[in-house]
Parts: structure tokens; sequence; C-alpha cells
């Protein structure tokens, strides 16, 4: 299924990029050339082939989470610039109603 150059115009349009001919013909080709590819790999007899996302096994080493001790509200705070009560106190980047 080769894609036309009114379909690469319309997905172009649809992500709201810009081109012009001589780039529409580019990836019409390219894009035709990668569905090529993927009509070979459908192709493929994979019965029996697990599914993979990764080509060598990979496994994810992480820690058990754990409670540990943590730093005292006041160490936190000890070299804030600015605090209100038990808190961090930064500057209000939105306007009070949501104005910018």
């Amino acid at each position: 299924m080769a894609l036309t150059k009114e379909e690469v115009q319309n997905v172009a349009m649809l992500a709201r990029i810009g081109l012009d001919d001589r780039q529409i013909e580019a990836l019409q080709t390219e894009l035709n050339d990668i569905l090529d590819h993927i009509g070979n790999l459908s192709k493929l007899d994979l019965e029996g082939v697990e599914p993979t996302v990764h080509p060598i096994p990979m496994h994810n080493v992480t820690r058990e989470d754990e409670l540990r001790p943590s730093f005292s509200v006041e160490t936190a705070l000890l070299n804030a610039p600015a605090r209100e009560e038990s808190a961090f106190l930064v500057p209000r980047i939105v306007a009070p109603g949501g104005d910018a």
C-alpha cells in the first residue's frame, strides 16, 4: 500500500508541519520505503517467537521501598531563603484567578 502525495500532505497538515513540494515528494518516498519494509517483516514466520521489547534480556534493578529515617523539618528548611511555618516559601508564578 503506497501513500499518495495527497495522503502525505494530509498527514503533514494534521501534524501542523509546513512542507514544500520537494519535501513532500522526499517524505512520500521515505514513508513508502518504511511501509515496504514493514510489509516484508509481516511476511516472516514468527510462530513460537516470544514478543520482546529489547534484543537482550533486561532486568530492572530496584531496591525495596522501605521506610528509613529522613531529615527533620527544621533540618530540611535550615538553608531555605524563605519559609512559612513548615514549608518552603517560593514566589508566586500564577496570578490569583489563573492569569499569568
